[in-house]
């Protein structure tokens, strides 16, 4: 029996990845979906893209770079969505479809997406018609309603790019259910029957296309962390299942992240062209051949000191050719945005982290870095 979804986002990142792998999923033969899109934020922005999804030809997503040294260009019209949703107009058909016609959730609104509204924090909306105005919220709603129409086990896979994303959002919904003084027994069966897995996303969605459809790079990954009574949903070459996020989340973190904010940091420091892009700037002989000094001399040895050297080695050669897609327009004014906060979740976290292990370690040009980002 197919195991249906229901997402959260219409977001062009969500039509390149999760909407991308499950088309190929069932092209391959496998029973998973279809897909449910649920506009959750109100207003008409985004209106013609819920529209377009309707269409039974499906949308394309644009596969362009980079691979292996090859330059790769592929189209792919996807066809896992059946159905798009405004919450804010038809969330009686919501609810109905997440009580009745959903084994998945699955979830990108945003890093701020998991903020709860003040309004949202009142105990009489559980009961009250109309939608909550925060995604936490409004899937607190619906999962007392899929409890009241029966309890089925539910799986919530949160994209979002948050660290711990399924655990933090457990908590959050828990606490949102204290706060609406939630029975005890649809808590009991919201902490055993509902499964959410910390998950890790990584792919660059460079475009969206119009009205709806997308333009992305090659590389793509979704990290899946297992836990108890979790059933794999599908398979595909670009979603992993694991016991342990760390190795990926560090990969992605220290090295491609990491990559980025040390170019954003000499952009800055030498008052580059304010519409520069990462591929122009790593043309640049002496840039390039820093970046790549740097991910020998400090960076490597770093993962060397967990035991992941060789994973690090692979993986700076694929950052580098993803940095080198000449279809991707990445700047770095957009990159530099928070650059000090950057700093210390990607360079001052790395320093840290090799220091558990071997305190004796010194990275001169990272703790340079680390030192410019608190002032």
């Amino acid at each position: 029996m197919n195991r249906r979804i229901l997402q959260f986002g219409t977001s062009r990142f969500l039509q390149a990845h999760v909407d991308l792998f499950v088309h190929e999923a069932r092209e391959a033969g496998q029973q998973i979906g279809p897909i449910t899109i649920v506009k959750s934020t109100p207003g008409a922005e985004r209106a013609g893209r819920v529209r377009a999804f309707a269409d039974p030809s499906g949308f394309p997503v644009i596969i362009r770079g980079l691979e292996a040294g090859r330059t790769i260009e592929r189209q792919v019209m996807v066809k896992s969505v059946s159905r798009a949703i405004d919450a804010s107009c038809d969330w009686q058909l919501v609810e109905r479809i997440f009580a009745e016609e959903t084994d998945i959730v699955v979830s990108n609104v945003g890093e701020l997406g998991f903020s709860v509204a003040d309004e949202d924090r009142d105990p009489g909306l559980v009961l009250s018609g109309a939608p909550p105005a925060s995604f936490p919220a409004k899937l607190l709603r619906l999962l007392r309603n899929r409890y009241d129409r029966g309890a089925a086990p539910l799986l919530i896979l949160p994209c979002e790019l948050i660290s711990n994303n399924g655990q933090e959002l457990r908590r959050i919904l828990f606490q949102l259910g204290r706060d609406w003084n939630e029975r005890q027994d649809f808590l009991d069966w919201f902490a055993h029957s509902v499964t959410i897995c910390d998950t890790l996303v990584d792919r660059i969605v460079s475009e969206p296309l119009d009205p709806v459809g997308a333009v992305a790079e090659p590389y793509a990954l979704w990290a899946i962390r297992r836990v108890p009574q979790f059933v794999e949903p599908f398979a595909h070459p670009s979603v992993v299942y694991t016991d342990d996020l760390t190795p990926f989340l560090r990969l992605k973190l220290h090295i491609l992240n990491l990559g980025h904010t040390w170019l954003a940091a000499q952009w800055l420091d030498q008052q580059r062209k304010p519409d520069e892009t990462v591929r122009e700037m790593l043309s640049v002989p002496r840039i390039r051949n820093g970046l790549l000094t740097l991910y020998r001399d400090e960076v490597i040895p770093g993962f060397f000191a967990h035991d992941m050297g060789d994973q690090a080695e692979a993986y700076v050669v694929q950052t580098m050719e993803r940095f080198d897609n000449p279809f991707l327009n990445h700047r770095l004014s957009d990159i530099a945005q928070n650059h000090s906060i950057k700093i210390q979740n990607r360079v001052r976290a790395f320093l840290d982290w090799v220091h558990q292990s071997q305190p004796e370690l010194w990275f001169p040009q990272l703790e340079r870095l680390a030192e410019a980002g608190r002032t």
